[in-house]
């Protein structure tokens, strides 16, 4: 089906670009190469993603939530894209769920089981989130993320709202009854209305991943951002 976010994609064109925070552990922006050398190097393409989120609007790196005044936090900006990130602070989830409550819109990749391969051992804080740990956020909303670790491990095409997303050990959400919320692929996804907010969550990131050969990944993830930031 064309379904709910082909229509959202079809408004794209008519709605003001805003600027787009980024919080990931993910190498969206940068090279994940361990060596000077191919990190300087001009040839190095970057990864698909980044061109996929600069045509949504201006990326806004941040390092940490926080609601202070400043150029890299949450306050003024209304499109937050949360990507397997590391773990957050006490006053990180507070200033997310408050940020949220307050019409923040948000598009969130909770993967329980990250697959991609990285040059960094396991302990470098450069590494990816192997597992993303949003247990306090996930609750706040009144929401569960489930993983079946007897699942095979290899490359799954599912349907979440009329797109096709690639995932490879993927979770499910499970939502504690609340009508704001409704599910999506069988706990694939989840969409909430949470205060005057909006968050769609995928409970998998591979579409993520570097490697995206055929364009399926870079497709999904355009439609999911127009699902997540043109729904008022």
């Amino acid at each position: 089906m064309l379904g709910l976010i082909g229509w959202f994609s079809l408004q794209r064109q008519q709605a003001p670009i805003q600027p787009i925070g980024l919080f990931t552990s993910l190498p969206l922006l940068w090279s994940d190469q361990t060596d000077l050398g191919s990190e300087v190097r001009r040839d190095q393409p970057p990864h698909w993603a980044k061109a996929v989120l600069a045509r949504h609007g201006q990326i806004v790196p941040l390092d940490t939530l926080t609601l202070a005044p400043g150029p890299r936090s949450l306050t003024g900006i209304a499109q937050l894209v949360i990507a397997q990130p590391r773990v957050l602070s006490p006053a990180e989830n507070v200033a997310l769920d408050t940020w949220v409550r307050g019409g923040g819109h948000l598009l969130l990749f909770s993967d329980p089981a990250y697959t991609e391969e990285s040059p960094y051992p396991v302990g470098d804080p450069r590494r990816p989130q192997a597992a993303a740990m949003l247990s306090p956020i996930l609750a706040r909303w009144g929401l569960d993320l489930q993983f079946d670790a007897g699942q095979p491990l290899e490359h799954r095409d599912r349907d979440v709202m009329g797109v096709t997303v690639p995932t490879i050990l993927a979770g499910t959400f499970a939502t504690r009854g609340q009508a704001n919320c409704r599910l999506w692929g069988e706990g694939l996804a989840v969409t909430c209305a949470i205060g005057k907010g909006r968050v769609v969550a995928l409970a998998d990131a591979a579409l993520l991943e570097r490697s995206d050969p055929a364009g399926a990944g870079a497709q999904a993830f355009g439609l999911l951002l127009d699902g997540a930031f043109l729904a008022r």
